[in-house]
């Protein structure tokens, strides 16, 4: 099958854009057309969008102990969904500020786990939802001390209750093997650490 269609940024044509509702978040409505892969324009679409800021999510890793620091909070998108809606997590927090992805990865780890990260080793960008959100993840291991990290943390203006956890890293890879891990932005950053533990370790020890 010859190749006819090479996406470009004529290829989308947004007719008109409505706003649906504003708050924290925004959700619009984009009616548009896009080129198809015969080639051809398609028909006009409805699509509603939910506009976020962008997010920054960081895995604390002790590499001296091959500890990692996680967080357990309550998260709305899982009530109903699953047994306990206290999830285990990441640090993360948005992008809504004049800042760069790796100032935000550092704040957060001091607001929501009382730590100081050191070296920050990217690991990916991605969408986490792109059927319906335009929102877009920076990912990043953290190097960091574990000892002595415990304790509740959050912004009490922001409603955050947050509990730290540190566990060795074999512990934590168990977590998402077993189901109890099961947000994207830990399982990618916990699975790309075991893939490339030594290498982390073998440049941050």
């Amino acid at each position: 099958m010859s190749e006819t269609f090479k996406p470009g940024p004529d290829d989308v044509e947004i007719l008109r854009r409505e706003q649906c509702f504003s708050g924290f978040y925004r959700l619009e409505r984009l009616h548009l057309r896009h080129r198809q892969f015969s080639g051809l324009m398609g028909a006009e679409l409805s699509r509603e969008l939910f506009v976020r800021h962008d997010a920054v999510c960081v895995l604390p890793y002790d590499p001296r102990l091959d500890r990692v620091v996680l967080i357990e909070q309550f998260r709305v998108g899982a009530l109903g969904k699953v047994d306990n809606p206290w999830l285990i997590e990441l640090v993360a927090g948005l992008i809504d500020k004049d800042e760069q992805p790796e100032e935000v990865a550092r704040r957060e780890a001091v607001e929501e786990a009382g730590l100081e990260l050191g070296a920050l080793w990217p690991v990916s960008q991605y969408f986490p939802s792109p059927g319906g959100s335009d929102e877009r993840v920076y990912l990043y291991v953290g190097r960091c001390d574990s000892e002595g990290v415990d304790g509740i943390f959050g912004l009490a203006e922001e409603g955050e209750d947050i509990r730290v956890h540190v566990w060795p890293l074999q512990q934590a890879l168990q977590a998402v093997a077993d189901g109890r891990i099961d947000n994207a932005a830990s399982i990618i950053a916990l699975q790309w650490l075991a893939l490339n533990r030594e290498r982390v370790r073998g440049e941050w020890t």
